[in-house]
């Protein structure tokens, strides 16, 4: 065959065999059989390999795999991936429509789906073709992982149809069908090896080989749900997923519009039964506010959407026999004791471990070592118990006494006023504290030395290098290199080593030194202080500006701030009353970390709105609500998140809450428009 001839049966085999992918992948529908699809990728294959410069970036043949990735590489998504409220309860159900509507009014549509149980993705399609897949990571960034996505077939390469937008994300999730799961357990069982667990933590694994090709053996799937763009051309969620459907996405035939709370438990009903019968695993149902303008009203939390909820369906529930009770030591000393229980299955997993809260939780349902006890699973995650069944405590057994002491170092154990979990106070010797608080330190949000990962810290603690967070910064070269340890890797079933040679020693130095440039708010996250997490840090930094201002002030001034409330301050004055602190922090100051606001991020462009709070409500022409509240804080303002007495103005835009106008306008609070926030600026 010549060139030309070659170059045209490519493209048209390509054309071919999209049609016949979604006929049968998306559709269901296939229209033809699979010895004459086979037979039509065999063909593609074949002549791709001969003329390789007339093969597509986004060929079919893309499906099989065949490529190998050596790392994945960290994306930081253009569109957040928020997680979402859950709950199990109906009553909260009706509470989320109340405050929808307080909100935006009676006049609202819900779209209820079905909660697929996978792995949550984020699709980038540029000009009808995907580009980029990232998994959810941790909201803000995950892993590229396009190569092992493409190979999933009811995601098209090439959109079809017209009107799609020149580039937009699509969320979705990557499942396991039951049928593909119990495919693949029915041949590792025939290899002689052990069965997977469950279809999600499968499919959790497999997007994350380094070969394309296994992957493409797994036949996975995936379910779109959610559309994001500039200046999409729809006016709902709905109308986005049926334009989304014509374009060649998979989205659930399982959609429904509901205009009451009553529709809504209708599905919730009829779902929580026929759940069973699907071919995939669901855990819920997720409700979603239906009009975007609406959406954009009700906004987001910092971890969640306001406008979506999620309803999960009751655990699955087990009885078995507690053997023993375990206790852990978390970084800020708290004690979590753990059941040890006679192996179980469990919604798909074999359960070994339940968690049991605190003494409370134990002494509430009156637990004893050797009971039989009800186990479900929080979440369909996290196993608990819930409950012990009486009916068949032998006589003899003794009431359970919580431990007095660490069980790590020994230190009395002590329990604030009004909190539930012991805690042992010796946050300086206690080796799990210590090496959760160095954990801590090195993590992403905090100082991001990503090259002291993988075991590394504990490897470090162990030798005795580093038995605080300022031993850090005194490593060098010398008494690192030719460090190891030796581990059994119950993964791989075989010892595994971890050796300190010179690129290990290099990137850990390296990443070590870059952590110096670390703004000031970060290295406050990064201290563990108790109850001080990165929004907190953030209004302490930039409220005292420096941690010696910080270190200097009293509970009035702490309560002062905005969401810093008495168990906030009285945990930050703990920790700089520590003489232990105070030369840690010393330490650092001279490894050259960053305790101070940087000037660039004190200097405020005007002082025009010192002194004044501001709530920002509505939709705005000219910002949008985040930039709206940059600008004030820019000019020396405040933004806080409710109206009160102590509210200088409420900046309001179109479509305001009529709740939030109401309380302003019974609080004498002044309400301005756009044009009139402008003006306070100049």
């Amino acid at each position: 065959m010549d060139a030309g001839l070659a170059k045209q049966r490519i493209a048209q085999l390509s054309d071919e065999i999209r049609k016949h992918n979604h006929n049968y992948y998306v559709l269901s529908q296939p229209t033809i059989s699979d010895y004459d699809f086979d037979m039509l990728l065999e063909e593609l294959i074949r002549l791709e390999s001969l003329f390789p410069e007339f093969r597509e970036a986004d060929s079919p043949t893309q499906h099989v795999g065949g490529e190998i990735t050596k790392e994945f590489r960290q994306v930081v998504h253009q569109y957040p991936m928020f997680s979402l409220g859950n709950t199990y309860s109906e009553n909260d159900i009706r509470d989320f429509e109340e405050r929808v509507q307080k909100i935006i009014g009676k006049d609202v549509e819900y779209v209820c789906e079905l909660k697929f149980d996978g792995v949550a993705i984020s699709l980038t399609y540029h000009n009808g073709r995907l580009i980029q897949a990232v998994t959810r990571g941790d909201g803000v960034q995950g892993d590229d992982v396009t190569q092992n996505i493409r190979t999933i077939k009811s995601i098209p390469l090439r959109l079809q149809g017209t009107g799609y937008p020149p580039h937009f994300d699509i969320k979705g999730e990557i499942i396991l069908p039951r049928a593909s799961f119990e495919n693949i357990n029915q041949q590792r069982i025939e290899d002689g090896e052990e069965p997977f667990a469950n279809p999600r933590n499968t499919v959790s694994g497999t997007i994350k080989m380094l070969d394309s090709a296994e992957v493409a053996k797994r036949n996975l799937d995936c379910y779109l749900y959610y559309l994001q763009g500039e200046n999409l051309p729809f006016q709902t969620h709905y109308d986005s997923l049926m334009a989304a459907r014509s374009w060649g996405f998979k989205i659930s035939e399982y959609i429904v519009r509901c205009k009451t709370v009553d529709d809504i438990f209708d599905y919730l009903k009829m779902w929580d039964h026929e759940r069973h019968n699907l071919p995939f695993d669901t855990d819920g149902i997720v409700i979603k506010v239906n009009a975007f303008k609406q959406q954009d009203l009700l906004g987001f939390t910092a971890k969640s959407p306001r406008w979506a909820i999620a309803y999960k369906f009751k655990a699955e529930r087990v009885s078995t026999r507690l053997t023993s009770i375990d206790f852990q030591v978390g970084r800020t000393g708290t004690v979590t004791p753990v059941a040890n229980l006679e192996p179980v299955l469990l919604a798909g997993t074999i359960v070994k471990r339940a968690t049991l809260h605190n003494a409370d939780i134990i002494s509430f349902h009156d637990i004893r070592v050797g009971d039989m006890v009800f186990v479900e699973k929080g979440g369909e995650i996290i196993p608990k118990i819930i409950s012990v069944d009486l009916s068949q405590r032998p006589p003899e057994l003794n009431q359970f006494h919580f431990i007095t002491h660490c069980p790590e170092c020994g230190t009395l154990l002590q329990r604030q006023e009004n909190e539930a979990a012991w805690y042992c106070p010796n946050e300086t010797s206690c080796p799990p504290q210590i090496k959760g608080k160095l954990e801590h330190f090195i993590s992403r949000k905090a100082m991001n030395i990503d090259s002291l990962g993988e075991g590394k810290v504990e490897i470090l603690y162990d030798n005795k290098l580093v038995l605080n967070i300022a031993d850090l910064y005194d490593l060098t070269y010398e008494k690192l290199i030719g460090i190891e340890k030796i581990y059994f890797s119950t993964d791989e079933k075989k010892e595994k080593r971890i050796s300190f040679r010179e690129k290990t020693v290099s990137n850990i130095l390296k990443g070590i030194n870059a952590s110096r440039d670390i703004p000031f708010e970060r290295v406050l996250y990064a201290l563990g202080i108790r109850f001080v997490g990165e929004t907190v840090a953030k209004k302490l930094a930039f409220h005292f500006g420096s941690v010696d201002a910080l270190i200097n002030a009293n509970k009035e001034h702490l309560l002062e701030i905005e969401e810093i409330g008495e168990k906030i301050a009285e945990s930050v004055l703990k920790y700089f009353a520590n003489s232990e602190s105070l030369e840690l922090i010393q330490r650092l100051k001279t490894a050259r970390l960053r305790f101070e606001i940087e000037a660039a991020a004190k200097t405020l462009k005007s002082n025009n709105l010192e002194g004044m709070t501001f709530v920002v409500s509505g939709v705005f022409e000219q910002f949008s609500r985040d930039e709206l509240k940059k600008t004030i804080e820019e000019h020396g303002g405040k933004n806080i998140g409710s109206i009160s007495s102590r509210t200088s103005y409420l900046l309001a835009g179109n479509n305001m809450g009529p709740e939030k106008r109401k309380k302003a306008e019974k609080l004498n609070i002044p309400i301005i428009s756009e044009e009139s926030f402008l003006q306070m600026l100049k």
